[in-house]
């Protein structure tokens, strides 16, 4: 009966919006403003996705201790009364019926009354959080953080406004048939037991919120999707790689173009690089982990500093890496720096 009053607010109010009804009386408490939520798409046919609730907010993922500074603004936003007779042939009336248990002997419709009062609505100020959260990094270690980044198809969200009751509200239902003078006609004048239900619930209670989904880097950085085109999840560990790998062959482009180097045999295996790191996972593409391959190990372990990669570091690009190969030598160098992922599998693939 809640869901469904929620539902028609939502339908009323903010159809077409942010809006998103609360599903459930008992965990209405957990949509207020900062608090998190998990969103997940049911299926292919069924293109609406699910809000679940946590038991936390977006500073218990954020590593440190200090609170969010971002306030959150109040006022009141209307007053809502509404009825509504509904069908019992209808997926609207079915869904009540099975939520509230009445007794539909003998009746055709439920009219629904939905008291709410003035409500108000709570949003977070949108600017200060834009401006903290640049300062601030997830807690990849977070039972949550771990258990959302698992799923591809979940997605983390942060409530950033809700909807809530002023007064002590009521919902209440009753089961009859339509006549054409009054909106119900009973069927005896004793009302049989079960066809009224009634539901009565505190000041406070939230109706209605809006979620911005939260787009979480690899380094712990995070974006607010503050708009519907932008998506949320996680940033993949092979989709940086790609990235780097296509950065890195427009660099050795440029360097034989000037020519600043003579390792551009190494371009004839960037085009088949570019497919295996794009369609596999990085496990089938990594050299090193191989049989009968050369081992890539940290040179700090063997006292040798830190240093340039040989591929990517030359030139005007100091990238410098702690991993190298100890079966290969350059200009009498008994070790190789190279960067653990591409520069590895990239300097190998040149050498066969």
């Amino acid at each position: 009966m809640f869901a469904a009053a929620t539902k028609s607010f939502v339908k009323q109010v903010g159809n077409g919006g942010r809006l998103v009804p609360v599903p459930s009386l008992s965990e209405a408490d957990k949509y207020q403003p900062l608090s998190l939520v998990v969103k997940k798409k049911r299926c292919f046919f069924f293109p609406r996705y699910k809000f679940t609730s946590t038991p936390f907010t977006l500073k218990d993922i954020l590593l440190g201790d200090r609170e969010i500074s971002a306030g959150i603004s109040s006022y009141q936003l209307l007053n809502y009364e509404d009825e509504s007779d509904v069908s019992l042939y209808g997926r609207r009336g079915n869904h009540i019926v099975n939520d509230v248990g009445i007794n539909v002997t003998g009746s055709d419709s439920v009219a629904v009354k939905a008291s709410f009062g003035v409500v108000t609505k709570h949003e977070v100020e949108v600017s200060t959080l834009l401006k903290e959260i640049t300062t601030r990094k997830i807690n990849f270690d977070h039972s949550l953080i771990r258990q959302t980044r698992s799923s591809r198809k979940a997605v983390l969200c942060v409530v950033m406004e809700s909807i809530q009751t002023t007064r002590q509200c009521s919902l209440s239902v009753h089961a009859g048939t339509r006549g054409e003078a009054m909106r119900f006609h009973f069927m005896d004048e004793q009302n049989p037991k079960g066809r009224d239900k009634a539901i009565v619930f505190p000041a406070h209670t939230t109706i209605a919120f809006s979620v911005f989904e939260l787009f979480i880097y690899l380094d712990g950085a995070f974006d607010l999707c503050v708009t519907s085109v932008s998506k949320g999840g996680f940033e993949r560990e092979e989709t940086t790689t790609f990235a780097f790998l296509y950065r890195l062959r427009n660099i050795l482009f440029e360097r034989n173009r000037r020519g600043m180097g003579a390792i551009s045999r190494s371009q004839l295996y960037l085009d088949d690089l570019f497919s295996d790191y794009h369609d596999r996972p990085l496990s089938m593409t990594d050299i090193s982990l191989k049989e009968g391959t050369h081992i890539r190990v940290n040179l700090l372990n063997h006292n040798i500093p830190k240093g340039p990669c040989i591929l990517c570091g030359m030139g005007n690009f100091k990238r410098e890496t702690v991993y190298g190969c100890f079966q290969c030598s350059v200009d009498g160098q008994k070790y190789v720096r190279l960067h653990a992922v591409p520069c590895f599998d990239v300097w190998h693939k040149r050498m066969k």
